[in-house]
């Protein structure tokens, strides 16, 4: 029998000790009896799914009005295969019937058995790939379903099941109706005062994932602060790794936003780490992630160089962001424009990092632009433009952000289209030649050795 089924246990039913044996010997027979109706019923599902339904009834009628486990399965498999006949009245009225059988079947089956039903209409039906989920069905299934666990103050059921409910919404970017069950949820794990209940940590916590995935994807970085801190905070629990690196995952991205990039550093790696000790396949993109922080935080540390990253350096998916890194060590620009262009699915196509390209470049560049300025007191802007592959127009929008930022010292000649540098440096410049740091450990170190050119 398959992981979806519910065995039957015994122990789930009372038994009568004062019965005499032919008592005992009829109701064995009406359980083989229903246990032999029920599988016959399962035989029929591939011939004819309306007799399979039918039959699966009789399981409920020979029940006699005891709720049973028999009952309880065969009217999981007529909810599930009236979903997939599209017959959704009359599939919510078996549901309605399904969910009284919750109070007198053990609580982990109940779980069980209302995730199952609740996945199956989640999704499209067996077969129908192309059919739209009807997200209005799929509420009103699990508004039943929560109404029902509250009925039988079965709140630990209620907890998962609106849980789900939550991930579900917020997969869809159903954000509206997401943020009503995220309230209902907190206030499960509130005081009477309204403050957080501290005893409920492990739940909190989950809950604040979810809630931050919110606030990151609707791009409240307000809120996002306020609860990454609170979500932190939390000492009563020990989360899941997999919690722990969405939300460091999520308070990377809100650092990114800030331009915070040696903080978006810092959660981006103990994201890679939280997920890779999950097992979760997010820590690929997070690590994608983590390398673009790197690189925009001018950072002379080779995220590859650690003991966690260095096993997905070659990985297919990271590959890309590897030679990336290498390209930008070696602040070679146009070698670095091609590995953009050539892994637009792998690099640029990835909404996040997209935002971000602009920045990249202008930080390459910019590194480029002080190492050709090193040596010279007077450079033609042409010249620059073609080392950095760019028109002169952004050559001089770049000069003149340098030269307000106080980061060169000098004057544009634009008749001429000349720079004019003086012959000191400013401190900011040093800051952007510390990625160099990685390319002198490779052992490369590119020579200039003209004071003038044209």
């Amino acid at each position: 029998m398959s992981d979806d089924e519910m065995m039957y246990d015994e122990d789930d039913y009372d038994y009568d000790n004062d019965n005499n044996g032919e008592d005992d010997e009829d109701e064995e027979d009406e359980g083989v009896e229903i246990e032999n109706q029920y599988y016959n019923s399962k035989a029929l599902i591939d011939d004819s799914i309306p007799e399979a339904i039918e039959s699966y009834e009789k399981v409920v009628e020979l029940e006699k009005g005891d709720k049973g486990d028999w009952g309880f399965k065969a009217l999981k498999k007529i909810v599930k295969l009236l979903y997939r006949i599209g017959k959704h009245d009359k599939m919510i009225t078996k549901y309605k019937l399904f969910l009284t059988y919750i109070s007198k079947t053990a609580s982990n089956s109940s779980e069980k058995g209302i995730g199952s039903i609740l996945d199956t209409i989640s999704a499209p039906p067996i077969g129908k790939p192309n059919v739209p989920v009807d997200i209005d069905l799929v509420q009103n299934m699990y508004d039943l379903t929560l109404k029902a666990l509250l009925d039988t103050k079965n709140d630990r059921v209620w907890f998962r099941t609106s849980l789900k409910l939550a991930k579900l919404l917020y997969d869809r970017e159903e954000y509206t109706r997401l943020a009503k069950i995220l309230r209902e949820l907190h206030k499960s794990c509130e005081l009477e005062d309204g403050t957080d209940d501290q005893k409920k940590g492990s739940q909190l916590i989950e809950i604040y994932a979810l809630e931050i995935q919110m606030y990151t994807a609707t791009k409240n970085y307000k809120k996002l602060k306020e609860l990454y801190h609170k979500a932190l905070e939390i000492k009563s629990a020990i989360p899941h790794p997999r919690i722990m690196g969405i939300i460091r995952e999520c308070g990377g991205k809100m650092h990114m936003s800030e331009k915070d990039w040696q903080k978006a550093y810092a959660d981006f790696f103990e994201a890679f780490k939280n997920y890779d000790e999950a097992g979760s396949p997010r820590r690929i993109q997070c690590l994608k992630y983590l390398v673009l922080a790197a690189m925009l935080s001018l950072s002379a540390t080779n995220p590859f160089d650690s003991t966690e990253a260095k096993p997905y350096k070659n990985d297919p998916e990271i590959l890309a962001m590897t030679n990336l890194v290498s390209a930008y060590e070696l602040n070679d620009i146009i070698q670095f424009e091609k590995i953009l262009r050539d892994n637009r699915k792998t690099i640029t196509e990835e909404p996040f990092i997209r935002m971000y390209i602009e920045d990249l470049l202008r930080n390459i560049r910019t590194q480029v632009l002080l190492k050709l300025l090193e040596p010279y007191t007077r450079i033609r802007i042409p010249f620059i433009s073609k080392e950095l592959n760019i028109p002169a127009t952004e050559v001089e929008s770049l000069l003149v952000a340098l030269i307000l930022d106080n980061k060169i010292r000098g004057q544009i000649d634009q008749i001429n289209q000349e720079l004019h540098l003086e012959g000191s440096k400013s401190s900011h410049y040093w800051k952007y030649r510390s990625i160099d740091k990685w390319g002198r450990s490779s052992g490369i170190n590119a020579e200039y050795g003209r004071s003038t050119i044209y």
